[in-house]
């Protein structure tokens, strides 16, 4: 089976119950107007990719749920008879929240979105392990973000019902340092996340990161 090599050059990580906290959407984006406009995926996005010093490069994304809370408001409105705001229509897309924070870095590199469900963290890595063979260094971006009004009803098996991963990554030939097995991780946060947070949490800061990703 062939195998990549990755070096994880910086890793973040963020979950919570219900949100995120902490995220600094103020100072990261000072414009008022622009910061309205940002969904929750967007904010988390511009975030980790803050704390991972990533400003412009090849980004491959992944939500399995992807823009929940816009696409939820626009079902209530079609439900209440109402008018789709066109914020809400424009936000729904699974791209949203790299294409937020592409145009607040002002970065024209090219950007995939994934969504594969449980496995979409596992895509995410495959997907970004081949594009790395060109030696350029890619933004490896998962998020979920389910809370959305209503959702007690429907949960009954996430604990933390926003997460994400982010990993800056290169191609390497470097030894694998960190072992990890695919969709085992964290049984607190969605499937979806789990295998890049199993590999973003075995990663320290000051040593060699290396995965080997089974393609």
């Amino acid at each position: 089976m062939k195998s990549i090599r990755l070096k994880i050059i910086q890793s973040a990580y963020a979950f919570g119950a219900k949100e995120i906290e902490g995220l600094n959407t103020k100072i990261l984006v000072p414009k008022m107007m622009t910061r309205r406009r940002l969904t929750r995926a967007a904010k988390i996005a511009i975030y980790l990719s803050n704390e991972v010093s990533f400003t412009k490069g090849r980004i491959v994304y992944g939500s399995s749920f992807g823009e929940l809370e816009s696409t939820a408001n626009i079902l209530n409105s079609i439900s209440n008879k109402e008018a789709i705001s066109p914020t809400y229509f424009q936000n729904s897309v699974y791209n949203t929240a790299i294409s937020y924070l592409s145009i607040l870095q002002e970065n024209e590199e090219e950007l995939l979105t994934i969504s594969s469900g449980d496995k979409t963290s596992d895509s995410v890595l495959k997907v970004g392990s081949v594009k790395a063979l060109d030696g350029d260094t890619l933004l490896l971006l998962v998020t979920e973000t389910l809370n959305i009004a209503g959702i007690e009803k429907l949960n009954v098996c996430e604990q933390y019902l926003e997460c994400a991963v982010a990993l800056k990554v290169r191609l390497t030939d470097e030894a694998p340092t960190i072992k990890f097995t695919k969709s085992v991780g964290d049984s607190k946060v969605p499937h979806s996340v789990r295998t890049m947070l199993t590999i973003a949490k075995q990663c320290e800061v000051g040593e060699v990161n290396v995965i080997e990703v089974q393609l």
